[in-house]
């Protein structure tokens, strides 16, 4: 008999232990992923988001994890996995690079965003024509505003087609096209305005695109809609102070919107596939 009670006191704790380790894991918060295209390096990224993620906790009562990869490509290709909570991520993405709504945009910069394609002031290109079958540099062959809306527009408005290049950051586009190694380069005016002003200086721009709206914050459809919306809210929130302005101007995003899907289907009538190619890899 006592060893039945014996018997029975174990298996009443066991059960106690593991309801107890259910309630415990019930409580615990859930980890959103966040992850940044790595328009920088990685970290300069961490520098700029950690304080961003961690003012969303504060705000949001939520836990994030942010994530981000030392390559675009590998970064495009978790995207596309759907392996992302949020995301920071390219316009392009947001239609093409997985089933439609698959990732609902939140917020973006208001400011509109447009490529250019710059050349050396002093060179021999000084109209679009000039650089049929030229050698142009671009950072990657997926990013939306330096690669394809200027590769687009060159073909599609000017009928110019060109030899491209990928030197994987839009500063090393800058530097073939001010040191002569390519004829001409694609970029956007944020990053150009980044430059030291002896590249900066020696280059004009020769054709700015079509704009489009900005890179957005954007959550996959299986997160919650009321845990979208206290995120949508959070980062308003956030532009709403000095501090937090301050944190966002170095995404950059320097006046803060909401925003939804329908603000990026404009950008598939631009034929932009003919450009993206999903197989791309910086190795």
């Amino acid at each position: 008999m006592k060893i039945v009670r014996i018997i029975s006191m174990c298996i009443f704790l066991h059960c106690l232990i593991c309801i107890n380790f259910v309630i415990a894991a019930d409580r615990a918060p859930h980890e959103y992923s966040f992850g940044v295209t790595p328009q920088f390096q990685q970290q300069k990224l961490y520098a700029i988001w950690k304080p961003i993620i961690a003012e969303l906790e504060k705000k949001t009562g939520l836990s994030f994890k942010l994530v981000t990869t030392l390559k675009i490509n590998d970064f495009e290709k978790d995207y596309m996995a759907e392996k992302f909570d949020f995301a920071y991520v390219n316009p392009y993405l947001i239609v093409r690079g997985v089933k439609p709504g698959a990732y609902l945009p939140l917020v973006r910069d208001n400011k509109p965003h447009s490529g250019i394609v710059v050349v050396r002031k002093d060179g021999p290109i000084s109209k679009i024509v000039d650089l049929k079958g030229k050698t142009v540099a671009f950072p990657t062959p997926n990013a939306i505003g330096a690669t394809l809306m200027t590769r687009s527009e060159l073909e599609r408005l000017f009928g110019v087609k060109v030899v491209p290049v990928y030197v994987k950051s839009h500063s090393s586009v800058y530097l073939h096209v001010a040191n002569g190694l390519t004829a001409a380069g694609g970029g956007v005016m944020k990053t150009l305005q980044e430059q030291d002003a002896a590249v900066r200086d020696r280059l004009s721009i020769l054709h700015t695109t079509e704009v489009m709206p900005n890179l957005p914050v954007a959550a996959n459809r299986r997160v919650p809609a009321a845990v979208r919306e206290k995120v949508r809210r959070a980062l308003l929130a956030l532009a709403t102070t000095a501090e937090g302005r301050a944190l966002l101007a170095k995404v950059p995003m320097t006046e803060i919107v909401s925003t939804s899907l329908d603000d990026y289907l404009v950008i598939e009538q631009w034929g932009l596939e003919r450009y993206f190619d999903p197989t791309w890899s910086e190795d």
